[in-house]
């Protein structure tokens, strides 16, 4: 048994928070200090996957030499002197991240596996937790990204697409619309060729445009004037071909705008967005919070198995094309505090406000049709919404 040093503890205000990092294995607490356990003479890691001391036989120190000065030993096991788990992961799938980007060809998983030293299992496993999608999809959206940038540049779409590491340009064409949102030349164009309809329509917040092509809508935008909002979207795609809407794009229309009211819902419509593999999880998830719900930055990263991606999320929301269809408005700051929303924080706190209202209302007419026994079966007085 080691003897109790003299010198340990930091201040009682410190200890209760630094006993909780190691509690939570806090990645953030790395670095920050370690910890030693009088009985076994060792020092940890605040991440150590060991099992947990008890408090009173723990110690705190702000470096690993300060431990060792008082008689304490490295664990053996997280090893506090050399790199930490999270860090020799992150190297593992950053150095394969690389050889996905540089490579000619796509290295097959065994070969990524083997290069980091771990089982193709394993190998699987980590690299989707820590980045999200499998290897082979961030392959795919890698490449993807490459042939937007060369055609975005000015090159040909032959160039692009074998700068880009396809190997025939039949597999590409086969994704192209996937890809592009478009074909090829229509891409080069910036919506050259493809048919957009359009209308702008006033709503409880101002107005909102709604734009769609044959595949479903594309924008949803909200603004203060319809010149303003019709200038922007033909600003982003000004060799797009404008047409009148036909009646089933006023059908489309009419449930976007019953769904702004709370009134409809418009799950079962089309949408024509494009984006990353990770922006599409994001409103995936974001699509998956109940109506008068809501869900912070830091819980739809961790839905997504990406929990240290917080920003990235809040830039994901902060592109979402279809406001409402897309619910960014329910994702919200760890704070309690509504954070930044696109078409403007008071949109976004009319519309958590209304979907709290429309969630009550319905709670209201449900109990009114299934009287309680303390009502003696009488159905209670509906409440007007």
């Amino acid at each position: 048994m080691v003897r109790k040093p003299t010198t340990s503890a930091p201040g009682p205000a410190v200890a209760p928070d630094r006993w909780r990092a190691v509690l939570a294995r806090d990645a953030t607490a790395e670095g920050k200090f370690v910890y030693a356990v009088v009985t076994t003479g060792v020092y940890c890691r605040p991440t150590c996957p060991s099992r947990r001391p008890l408090r009173s036989n723990v110690l705190f120190f702000d470096s690993a030499e300060r431990a060792e000065r008082a008689g304490f030993r490295p664990c053996e096991r997280c090893n506090p002197r050399g790199t930490s788990l999270s860090e020799r992961r992150a190297a593992i799938t950053a150095n394969a991240c690389r050889m996905l980007e540089t490579a000619e060809a796509p290295p097959s998983l065994r070969d990524l596996a083997r290069a980091a030293g771990l089982s193709p299992y394993h190998f699987h496993r980590l690299f989707k937790k820590t980045v999200g999608v499998t290897p082979r999809d961030y392959a795919a959206a890698h490449r993807q990204k490459l042939v937007r940038a060369g055609l975005r540049s000015g090159r040909s779409v032959t160039e692009a697409i074998y700068d880009a590491g396809f190997g025939s340009s039949s597999r590409f064409y086969e994704r192209a619309p996937q890809i592009l949102g478009m074909k090829p030349k229509q891409f080069l164009a910036r919506g050259g060729g493809v048919t957009i309809q359009h209308a702008v329509v006033p709503c409880p917040l101002g107005h909102v445009l709604i734009a769609g092509t044959e595949r479903g809508i594309c924008a949803v935008h909200f603004g203060d004037s319809n010149a303003a909002l019709e200038r922007q979207l033909r600003q982003e795609l000004p060799m797009a071909t404008f047409v009148p809407p036909n009646p089933a794009f006023k059908k489309w229309v009419r449930t976007t705008v019953r769904e702004i009211r709370r009134s409809g819902a418009a799950s079962e419509l089309p949408l024509d967005i494009r984006g990353t593999a990770f922006q599409q999880r994001v409103w995936k998830a974001l699509r998956d919070i109940p109506r008068g719900r809501t869900a912070t930055y830091s819980e739809i990263a961790a839905r997504i198995n990406r929990p240290a991606a917080v920003r990235a999320v809040a830039n994901a929301c902060a592109s979402n094309p279809v406001a409402v269809l897309v619910p960014c408005h329910r994702a919200v700051r760890s704070d309690g505090q509504l954070g930044g929303y696109r078409w403007g924080k008071h949109r976004k706190r009319m519309l958590l406000k209304a979907e709290r209202l429309s969630t009550a209302c319905t709670a209201g007419s449900s109990s009114a049709r299934h009287p309680s026994k303390q009502t003696g079966g009488r159905p209670r007085r509906k409440q007007s919404c």
